[in-house]
């Protein structure tokens, strides 16, 4: 785990090294916490999320990679390293940090949720590990940010509410 320079933003390795990554960030109307923020979130998944996961579990377990199994809606008021947030690790909890992780044979995903003040940054980075992780990132890596972008005015609209 790297800390981007003059950030809290982690990432898996430097960013020359990445095969992806993705950083958006929004302004909310007020503060929260990096795990407030992915509550909010992931309280009520993005419908679409769901048929994607079923997809991509199908799919993947073809090639010998686990299951996932999407994201569940439930909140937690505490983590800390170690924990699991559904299918991804807590690798790092602070007030301003939430790092997770999932890592399988075809590709490490590294998420990271930031903020500082009234801002929160959603930062994703991957790096694949054979031919499937790299096909497998052709189309996610596509609608991931199409996700990600979804998620943070969601969330933008949910606290201006």
């Amino acid at each position: 785990m790297i800390s981007m320079a003059s950030s809290n933003i982690r990432v898996l390795a430097p960013l020359e090294t990445l095969d992806y990554f993705d950083s958006q960030t929004v302004r909310l109307p007020r503060e929260v916490t990096p795990l407030q923020a992915w509550n909010l979130i992931m309280e009520d998944p993005q419908p679409l999320l769901k048929i994607a996961f079923k997809l991509r579990d199908a799919v993947s377990r073809g090639f010998g990679v686990k299951s996932i199994g999407g994201f569940s809606g439930m909140s937690k008021e505490t983590v800390r390293a170690g924990d699991y947030l559904d299918f991804f690790l807590v690798e790092h909890s602070d007030d301003t940090t939430l790092v997770l992780t999932e890592r399988d044979r075809h590709l490490d995903v590294m998420t990271c949720v930031s903020v500082e003040g009234q801002e929160v940054s959603i930062t994703s980075s991957v790096t694949v590990h054979n031919a499937f992780g790299t096909a497998y990132m052709l189309p996610v890596g596509i609608a991931h940010k199409v996700i990600v972008r979804n998620m943070l005015r969601r969330l933008q609209r949910k606290l201006a509410a």
